[in-house]
């Protein structure tokens, strides 16, 4: 059996790094919370966009739903680890925080890495898009959505409808007019609906838009990862602490 004094620096070090990790595990649990609400705001909402991206849709909601959980659930598991101070549970905590990190650097890394490739893919599904929008269905609806609210029109200007065989009926889609005062015969004439539409493709404005806030979200996404690093290194300290008390009380 180790002296009293010993044990008895122990145990505010072990208290003091159960108070951290408590607060670490907290806000870990509010970022899966976070998570979940980002994944299903996105399933609601974001539909018709990825949709408009992806032929057989995609499952980008469903992941950040599915970790949004897994984090909620493993952010609770921490907290109740730290309360009930049991070592085994405590690296079991910090192995899947390593894991959840090396998820974060490679998911990050490989968007960084492959930007220009992500790019290349939006370009051609929205290409595909305008080519095939009839005003009725889901792409046609974002592509509608998109030029609204974007205040652009086709992938590199209006030009881009001239080709498809919705222009032969219709003309121009009525969401590339800057008001809702464009006639049909304008719409069908490309000369008359210069002046009536928006002239700015919507590709560049996206792509553009992307690339002023890589930085941002590079930062962000490694600043969450890194984030990481704090809770394992607490609750690797505090599982050794533990250990040691445990002993130091044979």
């Amino acid at each position: 059996m180790s002296p009293p004094s010993r044990r008895l620096q122990t145990k505010p070090v072990i208290t003091c790094l159960k108070t951290f990790l408590i607060s670490y595990s907290l806000i870990f649990w509010f970022t899966g919370v976070i998570l979940l609400a980002v994944g299903v705001w996105g399933k609601v909402s974001l539909e018709a966009y990825f949709t408009l991206i992806s032929e057989k849709g995609t499952n980008a909601p469903y992941v950040l739903i599915g970790t949004g959980a897994i984090i909620v659930i493993f952010g609770l598991f921490g907290c109740f680890a730290t309360c009930r101070g049991s070592p085994w549970m405590l690296k079991l905590y910090a192995m899947f925080l390593t894991l959840v990190f090396l998820a974060e650097l490679v998911a990050g890394v490989s968007g960084f890495i492959f930007r220009h490739e992500i790019k290349a893919k939006i370009g051609i599904a929205y290409n595909s898009a305008v080519t095939s929008y009839n005003g009725t269905d889901d792409k046609s609806a974002a592509v509608d959505d998109l030029q609204r609210k974007l205040h652009c029109c086709g992938k590199k200007n209006f030009m881009d409808w001239k080709n498809t065989n919705y222009f032969k009926d219709n003309g121009i889609p009525v969401s590339c007019c800057k008001t809702d005062k464009c006639s049909l015969e304008t719409l069908k004439d490309l000369d008359k609906a210069q002046t009536e539409v928006y002239t700015t493709g919507c590709f560049s404005l996206v792509t553009n838009m992307l690339e002023a806030n890589l930085g941002v979200i590079a930062g962000v996404s490694f600043g969450i990862a890194f984030f990481q690093l704090i809770g394992i290194f607490l609750a690797c300290c505090l599982s050794r602490y533990i250990t040691n008390y445990q002993y130091e009380m044979v």
